[in-house]
């Protein structure tokens, strides 16, 4: 049996929502697992029954991620993406200065890189052991016919926007570039060839996405070993929430949550409530953290307000869901056939609620653009027009097929086991 490390991007719950899942099914199958990060990251692996090796103590003790991710909360477009490649960039120096010699005294023999962990691949190499890639972000490959993840730009093959998107990507490699530099310092301090371009970075042997391939734009240039396996996310690596199911009603359900990052603008929480609020439908707010429902105001139609809220349950009786288009709850409605009205605030959520509209299980409204009356008639739309529905059913079906955490760990297994590429 093999010993797999994981290396997911600081304490991010949606990140650890696709990692714990196949360490799950890894574990199940008799393989030794452990997680490597933050303190902060401890709680919720351990919660998911994953062994845990603490990384950068000193430099992020427990307790350091709630300053940044509150900042984070209140950033908004391109100001929030810039301020997370520098978050990522803190922890890829931690993470290329200590993880190595962490992973060799636990004996580990693969990794698994979250995609969002530019320095994973680095690290494999330089320990020479095998890694896959796994998506839990929108696919971030890059590709000229594809928009940059941050923008929510409409796909089309036209020329005009292939000439848009490598503005996007020019302005991409920009932001990026103290990551991309860093990863270059230790490539060439560890004499290993520098990367001749991003893509470079993503295993050699398999790449796997949590979402149906359904969901993502055209693809032409996706290696042959990349994998649209499905949705992984269960709740049972997650710690429970306490919900009040007795404030119930027996209305349709809407569920609003802006996530646990991008979620302290509480005047979108506001919106959201006066845009329900003549609606026959109970609303649901989930705060995902970012404040305790007494300390709002009181809000539009007496919605029900909880600071968590257990969010597969609840999508299970939800008839749509309001959301911050972050990839793992998008794959979550997507998993229970939830039609989406999404709001997107930063980094690859414009991205998400662009593949929302495009495959139509649901509209979307950019942040700077949002108001009660476009909101509402939004929600109204598809509430009400049977083509979302139905289309959030087709996905729902084309993540079953996928195969889900099952089909990604048999691929997993047989590209560390072989060393040899897993072909689509």
């Amino acid at each position: 049996m093999t010993h797999f490390g994981i290396l997911s991007p600081g304490a991010a719950t949606g990140p650890l929502n696709t990692m714990l899942p196949l360490g799950q099914e890894l574990q199940r199958r008799g393989h030794r697992v452990t997680h490597f990060g933050t303190l902060d990251t401890q709680p919720k692996v351990l919660a998911a029954g994953i062994e845990f090796s603490p990384i950068g103590e000193q430099d992020f003790p427990a307790g350091s991620s709630a300053e940044s991710l509150s900042k984070l909360g209140q950033l908004r477009g391109i100001a929030a993406f810039q301020y997370t490649i520098e978050l990522l960039k803190q922890i890829s120096a931690v993470t290329l200065r200590d993880a190595p010699a962490a992973l060799q005294a636990a004996g580990v023999e693969a990794l698994l890189v979250n995609q969002s962990s530019v320095e994973g691949g680095t690290i494999a190499d330089f320990l020479g052991i095998p890694f896959v890639s796994v998506c839990s972000a929108v696919v971030l490959n890059r590709e000229p016919s594809i928009p940059p993840f941050f923008t929510s730009w409409k796909y089309s093959p036209a020329w005009w926007a292939r000439l848009r998107n490598q503005a996007g990507y020019t302005l991409l490699n920009r932001i990026a570039k103290p990551i991309q530099e860093l990863v270059d310092e230790y490539r060439q301090e560890w004499k290993l060839p520098l990367y001749s371009q991003p893509n470079d970075g993503y295993s050699q042997l398999a790449q796997i996405s949590n979402a149906p391939a359904e969901f993502e734009y055209p693809r032409q240039e996706l290696p042959p070993w990349f994998h649209f396996t499905g949705s992984y996310h269960t709740s049972a690596n997650r710690a429970s929430v306490a919900f009040p199911d007795e404030k119930l009603t027996d209305k349709p359900l809407i569920y609003a949550s802006m996530g646990t990052l991008q979620n302290r603008l509480i005047w979108v929480f506001e919106t959201i409530a006066s845009a329900c609020e003549e609606l026959d439908a109970q609303l649901v707010i989930s705060l995902g953290g970012s404040a305790k429902p007494e300390s709002l105001p009181n809000l539009p139609g007496n919605p029900l307000v909880v600071e968590y809220a257990p969010q597969l349950e609840v999508l299970e009786k939800a008839t749509l869901m309001i959301t911050h288009a972050g990839m793992n709850t998008t794959m979550e409605c997507v998993k229970k056939g939830v039609p989406m009205v999404a709001i997107p605030v930063a980094n690859d959520q414009p991205g998400v609620a662009a593949r929302i509209a495009w495959t139509g299980v649901g509209e979307f409204i950019p942040l700077k653009k949002l108001n009660v009356p476009g909101l509402r008639n939004a929600v109204e739309q598809v509430l009400t027009k049977e083509s979302y529905k139905q289309n959030a059913l087709r996905l729902q079906a084309a993540t079953h097929r996928a195969g889900g955490v099952s089909r990604a760990a048999d691929i997993i297994e047989q590209a560390v086991s072989t060393g040899k590429p897993v072909l689509a």
